[in-house]
């Protein structure tokens, strides 16, 4: 091959390599996060956030951002044909052992129905379903029932039980605990799509 033609094929190649190596294959989807943390401060379109595990992080938030408050329950008002979730610790007999339980409104029935791995605790999961029997003991003993399975829950009597109510910006102030679900865009940019916020200074336990 005569040596300009060698040269502009090898020019050629190299410029498809540096090309390959620069443009990436495929643009990232965001991500879904969820952030447990306390507002610092609040302005009209972000929240200034300590996380629990002392992170600071600004999230954007917009007037489509979905908010709620969660407020205290008490154990016995869980009856058979609630719609619940419980983020619980597995137990050698195939039981779970409740960390916290909370019981959605008619209007949430459904939401994240299933049973699978939680970021509460190292090994702890998170049942979402319908309440079964009710079994009145120390605690209470629930079974869940979900799309595919069942768990039976055991419910010692000083876990935190809670609900969900319809929120408003005005829950959104310095101090406040909030469980925040957002969506991280490739450059680390939060947005907050869900703000669940502990009502007169409750802590959510989940």
């Amino acid at each position: 091959m005569p040596a300009q033609k060698l040269k502009r094929r090898q020019l050629s190649l190299l410029a498809i390599a540096v090309l390959a190596v620069s443009t990436p294959s495929r643009a990232q989807a965001p991500r879904n996060v969820r952030i447990r943390a306390t507002i610092d401060a609040v302005s009209p379109t972000s929240l200034s956030l300590t996380s629990r595990a002392g992170q600071q992080q600004t999230v954007a938030i917009a007037s489509d951002t979905v908010i709620v408050a969660i407020v205290p329950m008490k154990l016995e008002d869980i009856k058979p044909g609630a719609f619940i979730g419980s983020a619980a610790m597995p137990r050698p007999d195939g039981t779970q052992r409740a960390l916290e339980v909370h019981v959605f409104p008619e209007s949430m029935r459904g939401t994240g129905e299933g049973h699978r791995p939680f970021d509460l605790q190292p090994q702890s999961t998170m049942t979402n379903g319908t309440v079964g029997t009710v079994t009145v003991g120390t605690g209470r003993t629930l079974t869940v029932a979900y799309q595919g399975g069942e768990k039976t829950i055991v419910v010692p009597p000083d876990t935190p039980v809670v609900t969900y109510e319809p929120g408003s910006p005005a829950l959104l102030v310095p101090g406040a605990h909030v469980i925040v679900m957002a969506t991280e865009a490739t450059e680390g940019k939060l947005s907050a799509t869900r703000i669940s916020v502990g009502k007169n200074g409750l802590v959510p336990p989940m």
